[in-house]
């Protein structure tokens, strides 16, 4: 550990530089000599004391040694600073700001925020050792400390964390902070990652305690989108009703964010309710009057005569991926590597109320080790021209979901299926893929590519098992424009 009392001299010892130098010069001899070739020689050997050489260099940090340069970090917060007696050298290798700073002059005073101040003790270590163990709520101040002082190696690593760490689970969550984070810094993959894992996931954050901290910017991002995946229009527009209970934006952005709402996948029992009791509805009535006037016609006539009116190839007519009974159907499949396996189910036709008593059933067949035609084997009359049977693990999954019939009410209404898969992270499950595809195909092209099944440890696998979700979205087209 660094000393953080008061103010030392600096050592004027030679040794200072000189032993920092050469401890990180042998440790680099002793990695590259790893690497190089050595031509075969039976009696040759890798003598590997870097672990050695790293407890090392903790040494300087900790005590203090051949000490050359002090670091004071200060803080608005508090009189007192934490002292760092450190090596320029090592300092100046892993950041090119630390290099310019210690140009001219042996101590600095650095000013940080309390939350950035906190971790300097592991930031400086890491620059020793190369390594340094965060929580989740030390990723954005840690990166902040990397980005400040451009150290990319652990910004990039960071970055890299706090992607993989989405899932994991965390008292007031941290990936609506995060994204924000994200969005301040321009970090466009970072954002993504988290945008994705927000719309698949929406349900648990709609119940947290993060959802009150969603940003009007990301609120109307995630709204727009049709792959949201959550049990319910009606549980998106109560989730949103009490964020703008609580945020209480300006009329406008208000009545933008209603607008936003597909209150044509609510039925009209619950519209009605909506109108009678949602003091938010009452209060920004006039912005969505119109948008509510034509849900309840289109649960009213029949999707075919609504399709020559109004322009149904719009979002506001596109279910998203509701989890309710309705629309699909979880399948859990067990020790998915053995078998073909197959399942049916039901689900109502559309949408509209008009559509509400009609049902499709759903064929759905599961294949392990389905072979494409480019590797199935072929066979000539001769017996030297016969080729070997292709192997096992040649097949890739294969999920093929189609309708058990057809029927005139087809008519207008196409198909897309979604296939959610579930895998368990940080002890919950969570949508790790989303496989979309429309009615023209019978299956995803790319289903579970690179899963291997035949791994019980395999991380799409959950006990062993597979569990998929699978949804269905019907999309009314229009066929006939009427003359307006």
């Amino acid at each position: 550990m660094a000393r953080l009392t008061g103010a030392q001299p600096v050592a004027a010892r030679h040794w200072g530089c000189t032993a920092a130098a050469f401890l990180l010069l042998l440790l680099l001899t002793v990695q590259a000599a790893q690497k190089a070739d050595l031509s075969g020689d039976a009696t040759a050997a890798t003598i590997n004391h870097s672990l050695t050489l790293l407890q090392r260099l903790q040494e300087l940090l900790q005590n203090g040694n051949g000490s050359d340069s002090v670091l004071r970090v200060r803080t608005a917060a508090s009189d007192e600073a934490k002292v760092f007696h450190t090596h320029q050298l090592l300092l100046s290798l892993q950041s090119e700001v630390f290099e310019s700073l210690l140009h001219n002059q042996s101590v600095i005073t650095l000013h940080e925020p309390p939350e950035t101040a906190a971790l300097f003790e592991k930031f400086i270590r890491y620059l020793y050792c190369g390594g340094v163990s965060i929580l989740l709520h030390q990723a954005i101040p840690m990166h902040q400390l990397a980005s400040k002082y451009r150290v990319w190696g652990l910004q990039r690593g960071v970055a890299d964390y706090m992607k993989t760490h989405l899932a994991s689970e965390s008292s007031q969550g941290h990936v609506v902070g995060w994204y924000h984070y994200a969005v301040r810094i321009g970090d466009a993959a970072l954002q993504e990652s988290c945008l994705q894992f927000l719309a698949w996931n929406l349900s648990a954050v709609l119940g947290s305690a993060e959802w009150g901290s969603v940003s009007v910017e990301l609120l109307l991002l995630l709204l727009e989108r049709s792959d949201l995946v959550l049990h319910s229009e009606l549980e998106l527009y109560t989730a949103v009703e009490g964020w703008l209970s609580r945020r209480q934006p300006e009329g406008p952005v208000a009545e933008r964010v209603l607008r936003a709402i597909r209150y044509p996948m609510i039925a009209p029992s619950q519209l009605f309710r909506l109108q009678a009791q949602s003091a938010v509805l009452a209060r920004h009535y006039g912005a969505v009057q119109d948008l509510l006037f034509q849900a309840f016609q289109f649960h009213a006539a029949s999707p075919l005569h609504f399709a020559k009116y109004f322009d149904v190839n719009c979002s506001m007519f596109l279910p998203r991926n509701y989890l309710s009974s309705s629309w699909g159907s979880q399948w859990v499949i067990n020790n998915p590597a053995r078998d073909d396996r197959s399942t049916s189910f039901q689900t109502q036709l559309g949408p509209s109320s008009h559509d509400a008593g009609k049902r499709v059933t759903w064929n759905v067949l599961f294949s392990p080790r389905w072979l494409p035609i480019s590797l199935r084997p072929v066979y000539s009359d001769s017996v030297s021209g016969a080729v070997q049977p292709a192997r096992i693990e040649d097949g890739r999954p294969r999920l093929v979901i189609t309708p058990a019939t057809s029927s005139p009410d087809f008519a207008g209404v196409s198909f897309q299926k979604t296939v959610l898969v579930g895998v368990r992270q940080q002890g919950r499950v969570l949508v790790k893929h989303a496989y979309s595809f429309h009615q023209s195909s019978d299956e995803a092209a790319d289903f579970l590519a690179h899963a291997d099944l035949q791994k019980r440890t395999s991380e799409y696998l959950i006990d062993n098992s597979l569990h998929l979700h699978i949804i269905i979205k019907p999309v009314y087209h229009s066929l006939i424009k009427a003359k307006k």
